[in-house]
């Protein structure tokens, strides 16, 4: 549809965390470097930032960089219980039967820790939307995972990820243990006026298109809209390409983003 009228391949904007389409501000390249960093020094990371600022695209991209050296399980959703969490882990290293109990299952793991250290891998724990974590023993689960050390060092790395509430959540006393395991702190902002412009069009020439499209007007317009937010930059540029293909609009002004403001701030 609108892809062929704009010279698109794909859809320069779409929902999904694509690497390829992560555009590195000066803050995402930064958190991207630590993060980098953390993992190679088999330490626990904290990244945290508003909601669609691109903290899971940036776990795809690291995951990208880090090579066939390291092996990554992510756990998406930790609402759930220690048990529970534990049992996804031994499922993402490959655990074939993960056992019912807590410390049987604190043996796979460090078998399978072990393993991997002699194969010269690098396992890596990300746990997404951490600020959901409702049980405090889950936490401290995760902190227990980097008991199993070396004289020299961790068996694995953690990426914690979560909203900016999770911050507050791990400030809680309970959490001091775990919160002195933590060797890298970072929050993601919402991009500047500027970024917005960069983003436009490097989502538009990854796609294929020329950079251009959208006009200093709408990009204020978009920014406004937003706050900087890449989702929400997203949702707003998607619905403004349908209006201007729908129009035989051959850019993408102020008037347009205007046209979209009521659906896309429902």
């Amino acid at each position: 549809m609108y892809k062929e009228y704009f010279g698109l391949k794909e859809k320069p904007f779409g929902k999904t965390p694509d690497p390829r389409f992560l555009f590195l501000s000066k803050g995402h390249e930064e958190a991207l470097a630590r993060l980098e960093y953390v993992v190679e020094e088999r330490d626990i990371a904290l990244l945290t930032g508003d909601v669609g600022c691109g903290k899971t695209t940036l776990s795809r991209a690291l995951m990208d960089r880090c090579g066939s050296n390291y092996r990554f399980v992510l756990v998406f959703n930790p609402r759930m219980s220690s048990l529970e969490f534990l049992r996804t882990i031994a499922f993402g290293f490959d655990i074939g039967e993960p056992a019912k109990t807590k410390d049987d299952l604190l043996i796979q793991i460090t078998g399978k820790l072990y393993e991997l250290y002699k194969s010269g891998i690098c396992p890596v724990l990300v746990v997404d939307e951490a600020q959901t974590i409702h049980d405090i023993e889950l936490f401290d689960e995760i902190r227990l995972l980097t008991n199993y050390q070396l004289d020299q060092q961790n068996l694995i790395s953690v990426l914690i990820m979560g909203q900016p509430e999770l911050r507050n959540l791990l400030r809680y006393q309970p959490m001091e243990p775990l919160r002195q395991r933590i060797s890298m702190h970072f929050h993601l902002n919402p991009l500047s006026l500027e970024e917005t412009m960069e983003y436009l069009d490097f989502r538009i020439l990854t796609a294929g298109g020329m950079p251009g499209l959208f006009t200093p007007d709408a990009v204020q317009a978009i920014y406004e809209l937003s706050t900087g937010v890449p989702r929400k930059i997203n949702t707003v540029a998607t619905n403004a390409l349908l209006v201007a293909y729908g129009s035989d609009s051959a850019v993408i002004d102020a008037s347009i983003i205007q046209e979209v403001c009521d659906e896309v701030t429902l």
